[in-house]
């Protein structure tokens, strides 16, 4: 039986007490989490336009966009909030690679809202199954994988977040509206008809790859919608004859991953809080060279040449050099890294404001960055981390420093809940809307006790 039939089954029987308090306070670091890069994201690029397509649209009044105050269909709020939640690239990663909880929280808080009178503890078991189901998605394709991919993207070409974001979106969705097995199995199917999303919006730097979790929010929402009015989609979504993995990965895929210990364990909690506002491909070099800064304390104007050594020099965060050291556009800074070497030996740091569309006009940075190369070597695959790094700085006085960093370099760990209020006021700082410290300290406290909320609409309230 395709896996879709037990993942739905899942989506509607577990229950709040089914889950471990391990997941329990992990999923709330996650939805804190996501409300502050959205908040941060509020004011970039793509976000007050598309806010202004949304709110001209109208439409019965159901969910609120953050920050912008206006109140939408459901799946249209999902849509801007998911699309500012992604603007930064500072969204937590799981295992796929996938980033979950960009769909699942605004996703969730949309349908809260629009339903009406949902408690804490049911957001979030819909939160925490939501997450449980993308990241089985993303594990069954990272595991089954057998051919290279596509000019580097770890997806295969693929923008796995939006394609297995809809799966999700619609699960959750299905959740909240108290739909049965059945229901939701075809909500699954429906959502299937509709997912897509590609990696040439990176290698473009284009706007659109911030849109592509909005985008499955609000399909994930419409599918819902449709199979609570009786609409049939496919049953074998992920496994059938050209269904999810043999369509689109051509039957490369891990079909345990997708069912293993289903309702026991819940992959979200695998799901962690990035450091750095930019694609987690580049986390293990931002760290050697804060490192590297930190231990030999150069200048910038010490530095004559920084080469970056890499497995495969035409991966997509290197190549084009040119382009990546000379980034067009805020994307283009989000996913390269001899960008975000240069940001941290320029300025000290790799933060929300070294990834802007003013930073990338500033000399600062771009003197630094016009003196990276990029040297291939296969030695440093050899290193058994997450994403292994190498990087080398010759100095004018003659010095040449090399370091290659450890084997879990780039690896993030599961963090303290302050360590998430931290990074969320932040984020909000850089929000549209400005918000008084009592303001947000009330957002982050309602957040840490979230089970004991009676409407999640009281948390939506102060995210407007």
């Amino acid at each position: 039986m395709d896996a879709a039939y037990a993942l739905a089954k899942n989506m509607v029987w577990v229950k709040y007490e089914d889950l471990p308090q391990d997941v329990i306070g992990h999923t709330k670091k996650q939805v804190l989490d996501i409300l502050g890069v959205a908040l941060g994201g509020s004011s970039r690029p793509g976000i007050k336009e598309l806010a202004e397509i949304i709110t001209d649209w109208g439409g019965k009044p159901e969910s609120s966009i953050f920050c912008y105050g206006k109140k939408v269909p459901a799946p249209n709020a999902a849509q801007v909030n998911a699309s500012m939640a992604h603007a930064l690239d500072y969204d937590d990663t799981g295992d796929g690679p996938t980033h979950q909880s960009v769909v699942i929280v605004p996703t969730a808080l949309a349908m809260a809202e629009r339903q009406g009178k949902i408690s804490g503890k049911d957001f979030i078991t819909a939160v925490a199954l939501g997450m449980d189901m993308m990241d089985r998605l993303g594990l069954a394709y990272r595991n089954g994988k057998k051919t290279a991919s596509v000019a580097g993207h770890p997806g295969g070409g693929w923008h796995l977040t939006a394609i297995y974001g809809y799966f999700a979106a619609a699960g959750v969705a299905a959740r909240l509206l108290g739909l049965d097995t059945q229901k939701t199995l075809n909500a699954l199917g429906i959502a299937y008809h509709q997912s897509g999303g590609n990696g040439q919006c990176v290698t473009e730097g284009a706007l659109t790859k911030r849109m592509g979790p909005g985008f499955a929010a609000r399909g994930g929402i419409v599918a819902a919608l449709m199979a609570e009015k009786g609409i049939t989609g496919a049953h074998e979504s992920l496994e059938g004859e050209v269904g999810l993995f043999n369509l689109y990965h051509k039957g490369e895929y891990d079909a345990a991953s997708l069912t293993d210990n289903l309702g026991k364990r819940f992959m979200g909690v695998n799901a962690l809080m990035k450091p750095y506002p930019c694609c987690k491909g580049t986390h293990a070099y931002v760290s050697l060279a804060s490192e590297m800064l930190k231990k030999h304390d150069f200048k910038p104007g010490d530095i004559k040449e920084i080469t970056v050594f890499n497995e495969d020099a035409a991966m997509f965060l290197l190549h084009p050099l040119e382009k990546r050291s000379q980034p067009e556009n805020a994307v283009d800074s989000q996913f390269s890294i001899p960008w975000a070497v240069a940001a941290v030996f320029a300025r000290g740091k790799a933060g929300i404001g070294e990834f802007t569309e003013e930073a990338i006009k500033n000399a600062d940075i771009l003197s630094v960055s016009a003196k990276v190369k990029v040297v291939e070597d296969k030695g440093v695959g050899e290193k058994k981390g997450l994403i292994p790094a190498k990087i080398s700085v010759a100095l004018i006085s003659g010095k040449v420093i090399t370091e290659q960093a450890d084997a879990d370099a780039g690896a993030e760990k599961p963090l303290p809940f302050a360590d998430y209020e931290r990074k969320f006021r932040d984020c909000s700082a850089y929000a549209v809307k400005s918000r008084t410290p009592r303001q947000i300290g009330k957002i982050i406290a309602l957040v840490k006790d979230l089970e004991k909320v009676e409407d999640v609409g009281e948390l939506v309230k102060l995210l407007v």
